[in-house]
């Protein structure tokens, strides 16, 4: 993560069940659902203001401390997150087991 970043605070926006990061005014989002412990990561976005500055991949990763943190697991349905989990290996450790691993 860019270090312009990482003191930017991640807000849960339970009201519209989304994680939220907001750089220069411009929020970017990821919409997830709850089971219990268990987290569904649905859909990524960032406004085209914000696109290839790093603002999705920042929020990806304060997104999954956030979860690691609470104690909760990961069922990645966005592609974004998929992708990224992929790429970064040691996130794995707080996907959902239920996930099947390809």
């Amino acid at each position: 993560m860019k270090d312009e970043y990482v003191s930017l605070p991640l807000v849960k926006n339970e009201a519209k069940e989304q994680f939220e990061l907001t750089v220069d005014g411009y929020t970017a989002f990821i919409v997830y659902k709850e089971k219990g412990t268990k987290t569904y990561l649905i859909h990524t976005e960032a406004p085209p203001e914000l696109e290839g500055k790093g603002v999705a991949t920042a929020l990806i990763e304060k997104t999954l401390a956030y979860l690691e943190e609470h104690h909760h697991t990961l069922v990645p349905l966005c592609p974004l997150v998929a992708a990224y989990i992929k790429r970064h290996p040691d996130w794995e450790r707080i996907v959902d087991p239920s996930v099947k691993n390809d």
